[in-house]
């Protein structure tokens, strides 16, 4: 298949440091290819892909030297994918909604990867308007707030086998790796670490929006021993930081989409210890790959527990459900479902 691949344009693809979107993006595409498949990626110039590269935009808008309109490079992409439509069988967007006039106009079949939260007020307006339009979720419980959209199917992310490589023994601390913002439960995981006596390591970008939030609920924590603040991490990076740890911490306050950092733990070998929200019962596997718990209390005791999963059971179960070839395969029935015009 002739497949266009739309990315967003806040980060590379894949991003430099912290992007998930754009992460699993740059994973999709090489799967395909490797699968066979023509694929053509519309996104950022600095983008790396082992399809063919449309650069619709120097450089990813976040890391620019200069301050960019993301209107006006988002326009610039719309009208390139506008203009060479027709030159594929099907294109596939990951830029939530400014794609669906556009694409519905366009007579080629299209399919849109929602990755964000949709408990928004003005996104069920939005659905109304395009009936038609064929949405992947990438969680059955994302779906919540838009039953009513033209949902095609669910399907998982998944990250190549080879990205990390696991460790089978015992880790020495707890991780902490996400936007340190109150509904990603940054505060939450340091209380829990320190109710075990145990040492955690914080890897996170800390958003401009809340720097307030880190100086006075973080930063005052911080003392390098117990509380270790690394920053963000990259590929290389992450691998010894997940791969390390007793246990991933993970306690959301809001409902996850889908949560990459799980599984990347897991491809790691490394169990995760999770609050019940969002889409974590769907990728946590009770007992196998971590615990799933409700409050505070109930994840201490799970980290005094967490020695009883067995760290190559937490492997295999990623290698069963969690990779970028299975994403990719998935993916490609559904493709083949649209244009038969299922």
């Amino acid at each position: 298949m002739r497949i266009a691949q739309i990315a967003p344009l806040a980060e590379s693809v894949p991003p430099k440091l912290y992007g998930g979107t754009e992460r699993v993006v740059a994973w999709l595409v090489d799967e395909l290819v490797e699968l066979g498949h023509e694929v053509t990626l519309f996104a950022s110039g600095d983008s790396k892909t082992r399809g063919m590269l449309h650069p619709v935009w120097p450089r990813a808008l976040r890391l620019g030297r200069s301050r960019t309109d993301p209107n006006a490079a988002l326009a610039v992409l719309l009208e390139a994918v506008s203009r060479r439509a027709k030159e594929f069988d099907i294109v596939h967007a990951h830029i939530d909604w400014l794609h669906l006039p556009t694409l519905t106009r366009s007579g080629i079949p299209f399919v849109t990867t929602l990755h964000g939260r949709l408990d928004l007020p003005d996104l069920p307006a939005v659905v109304r308007e395009f009936p038609k339009a064929c949405f992947v979720s990438i969680s059955d419980h994302q779906r919540g707030p838009l039953a009513d959209a033209n949902w095609c199917g669910t399907i998982y992310h998944g990250l190549p086998a080879g990205q990390f490589l696991p460790s089978f023994k015992p880790g020495k601390y707890l991780a902490f790796l996400g936007r340190l913002t109150a509904e990603k439960g940054p505060e939450e995981a340091i209380r829990i670490a320190r109710a075990v006596g145990m040492p955690i390591r914080i890897a996170a970008k800390v958003p401009r929006a809340e720097t307030g939030y880190f100086r006075e609920h973080i930063e005052p924590h911080v003392d390098k021993q117990q509380v270790e603040l690394v920053g963000e991490v990259n590929d290389t990076t992450k691998q010894p930081f997940l791969a390390e740890a007793a246990a991933l911490l993970f306690p959301i306050r809001w409902p996850e989409p889908f949560g990459l950092v799980m599984i990347e733990a897991m491809a790691c070998g490394t169990p995760v210890i999770a609050y019940r929200s969002g889409s974590v019962p769907e990728v946590i596997d009770e007992g196998i790959t971590g615990f799933i718990v409700d409050d505070e209390s109930q994840a201490i005791e799970a980290v005094r527990r967490v020695s009883s999963i067995d760290r190559r059971h937490v492997r295999a179960r990623f290698e069963e459900r969690f990779t970028a070839r299975r994403m990719a395969e998935d993916y490609v029935r559904h493709y083949r479902r649209i244009l038969r015009g299922c």
